[in-house]
């Protein structure tokens, strides 16, 4: 996956998880607001290797230019 599709996905599960969690909430299932708040979890770290990755490529990608201007 690249550092797109996992932010957009990140942002995906933090949406459902929350719609979750306010759903639990509203209806008194503790089970729903937990699964909720997993998924929310689970996005809020699927964001972050999409941020992790877009960083890394940009390091590398300006490595390679210096490189490139030196030659």
């Amino acid at each position: 996956m690249g550092s797109m599709t996992d932010k957009a996905k990140g942002l995906a599960n933090e949406a459902v998880g929350n719609a979750k969690q306010g759903l639990g909430k509203a209806v008194g299932s503790d089970k729903l607001e937990a699964e909720g708040l997993a998924q929310e979890a689970k996005g809020a770290a699927q964001k972050a290797t999409g941020d992790a990755r877009a960083a890394v490529k940009d390091g590398a990608d300006k490595v390679a230019g210096a490189i490139k201007k030196n030659l």
